[in-house]
């Protein structure tokens, strides 16, 4: 079983930065590849980024590519989520997720506002 909480949303104005932070619980979090989701109001919830466990390779969706950056730090069982230039259409609720084989757990979400 692996807990994961959010932090480092909140409102910001646009052009502004945040850096989300997902710290999980356990021994194996080396062993999780794990990744950034959002969810717009009324909308899905969409893939954003992901990072593998093992040799840290990266993923994103097109619309965040060179704005967004996802890393991990393995000795703090945390990862983050720096996300630049941020922009009106960026606000949602932001989500982190562990997976490894069948094993998918899930964040509560952090809340991420962008003003114009």
């Amino acid at each position: 079983q692996v807990q994961l909480v959010e932090s480092g949303g909140g409102l910001v104005q646009a052009g502004g930065s945040l850096r989300l932070s997902c710290a999980a619980s356990g021994r194996t979090f080396s062993t999780y590849s794990m990744g950034w989701f959002r969810q717009a109001p009324g909308k899905e919830r969409e893939f954003v980024a992901r990072i593998s466990w093992s040799r840290g390779s990266t993923w994103y969706a097109d619309s965040v590519k060179g704005r967004f950056t996802i890393s991990r730090d393995n000795a703090k069982n945390t990862a983050y989520l720096q996300m630049n230039s941020l922009q009106p259409e960026h606000t949602a609720v932001y989500y982190c997720h562990a997976d490894r084989g069948a094993s998918s757990y899930w964040g509560q979400g952090t809340q991420v506002t962008v003003s114009s």
